[in-house]
């Protein structure tokens, strides 16, 4: 066991501790058992066994509770997969900044995004960047926006635009940009193309929504908005990206939520119809997520500062779309 004297040995642990152990450690956490840990690290059952038994001892505290009908982390093996999976990401970078070392400024940015970010401000800062540093490469994740925010914590993305619940304190946030969200059918439906409609109109239909329409997530203002216009409990579809939830509303599977900048194009060309209310639309922020912690690669810093430059330039009243 890696105590002294009844004491946890700070000094045996950095000595011993395989990096090997915590990434097979990670695996577990996030496996429903060792047998299916096993499959996912593609090594005999036996052989996951006695790493995480290996790791425990080298710890000194039991890290997963395997009692008959349980697999859960204890609160030691909590602490440690948190820690685990940051160390994870920065070792995932390390190729990146070493292959980074030249002249030509040609890392890898990986940008976590919401699905329904539509920001001229933040397609201008690409445009630039990608101007100035052709060989630097980007790549773009679509994730719902608490794995986005997820995924900065651990160090696997660059940074991410998204929308925030909460802030945690070991990440930064800017706010990029201001949307206002409305209520939208698609032309199968009975309230399409209707000039005279009134709120009460909305009652007892149905709804499509994304999945963070909910009172106690991001899109709660959404959620307060569908029951103020008195619209049936039941949700028909649900997605994470805005792309379906459209689909959905054009489909005419019921009345949904769209930003109002992004569906403008739609309203014009006579595939979506906005419903009541037209006024007082819920405001909602999206902002971009970083971690100081990361050590980032040229490309990512130069982006980011870039997209701060942008930001600092334009004032909120011109990164609000109405």
């Amino acid at each position: 066991m890696a105590q002294r004297g009844g004491r946890f040995d700070p000094d045996r642990i950095s000595r011993e501790l395989d990096w090997n152990l915590l990434r097979t450690f990670v695996v577990l956490a996030d496996s429903h058992s060792i047998t299916d840990a096993a499959a996912r690290l593609r090594l005999k059952q036996p052989s996951v066994s006695a790493a995480l038994k290996k790791l425990e001892d080298t710890v000194g505290r039991k890290l997963i509770d395997r009692s008959p009908g349980r697999y859960d982390l204890t609160e030691a093996g909590t602490l440690l997969y948190h820690e685990a999976v940051e160390i994870h990401g920065s070792v995932l970078r390390l190729s990146t900044l070493l292959r980074d070392l030249t002249d030509d400024v040609q890392g890898h940015v990986s940008i976590a995004v919401a699905s329904h970010v539509v920001c001229p401000l933040f397609d201008q800062a690409l445009e630039r960047f990608h101007a100035a540093h052709p060989r630097a490469s980007v790549a773009v994740e679509v994730r719902p926006s608490a794995d986005a925010v997820e995924e900065v914590a651990a160090k696997r993305a660059s940074f991410a635009l998204c929308l925030v619940k909460a802030h945690d304190p070991k990440l930064e946030y800017r706010r990029l940009y201001r949307e206002f969200f409305g209520l939208f059918c698609g032309p199968p439906h009975p309230l399409f193309g209707r000039p005279d409609l009134k709120i009460t109109d909305l009652a007892g239909h149905g709804s499509v929504s994304f999945e963070t329409d909910r009172l106690h997530d991001v899109l709660k203002p959404v959620t307060l908005l569908r029951a103020q216009a008195q619209m049936g409990p039941d949700i028909t579809g649900i997605s994470s990206h805005l792309e379906e939830v459209r689909r959905m509303i054009i489909a005419g599977l019921g009345i949904g939520p769209l930003p109002v900048h992004v569906a403008a194009r739609d309203v014009a060309e006579g595939v979506l119809w906005q419903v009541p209310p037209y006024t007082d639309l819920p405001a909602i922020d999206v902002h971009v997520v970083w971690n100081p912690r990361t050590i980032r690669n040229r490309a990512e810093e130069m982006l980011l500062a870039e997209l701060h430059q942008a930001i600092e330039s334009t004032p909120i009243e011109q990164r609000t779309y109405r």
